[in-house]
């Protein structure tokens, strides 16, 4: 494997929205980059249990000679980078882990404020790269992503 794909790769193609469409196209998205050693499958909970479907389509993939990984974020995956910057939010911690609407209630004010309206998507880039500075941070205040983590590390030490 090219030193680049090592590097992790967001895919853009094929462009998917929602839940159900990314899940709808996942057996097709997983056949076309079956030489990548391993795919993660990153969504939103919006407040629902997600487990039982992450299990079946981790199981599907297994079945198909792909690992895949499944883990959804609560309650959305902007709550991840907000985790980060907590010493610029308004809204208590607590009040943001449990608002199923994060996105628009928290995190585009934040974007708003804190992004740069000149870069593509607002600077969510920079916010991130800000954020990653502080990642245990965000491990302590998002488990569900520590387990994420968790479970990447298993995979790679089997892998071995």
């Amino acid at each position: 494997m090219r030193e680049a794909e090592r590097q992790g790769l967001v895919l853009a193609n094929p462009k998917v929205q929602g839940y159900e469409h990314a899940r709808q196209r996942l057996p097709e998205i997983l056949d076309r980059y079956r030489h990548f050693d391993l795919a993660l499958f990153l969504v939103d909970s919006d407040g629902k249990d997600r487990t039982d479907s992450f299990e079946m389509l981790g199981s599907e993939a297994e079945s198909n000679g792909t690992t895949l990984i499944c883990a959804a974020a609560e309650q959305e995956v902007e709550v991840w980078l907000l985790a980060g910057h907590i010493d610029k939010l308004e809204t208590p911690w607590r009040e943001v882990r449990l608002d199923v609407s994060v996105k628009e209630n928290v995190f585009d004010p934040f974007l708003a404020r804190f992004g740069d309206r000149r870069r593509y998507r607002g600077g969510r880039d920079l916010l991130m790269k800000q954020a990653l500075a502080r990642y245990e941070q965000i491990l302590r205040r998002c488990p569900e992503l520590r387990t994420l983590q968790d479970r990447i590390i298993e995979h790679l030490a089997r892998d071995r």
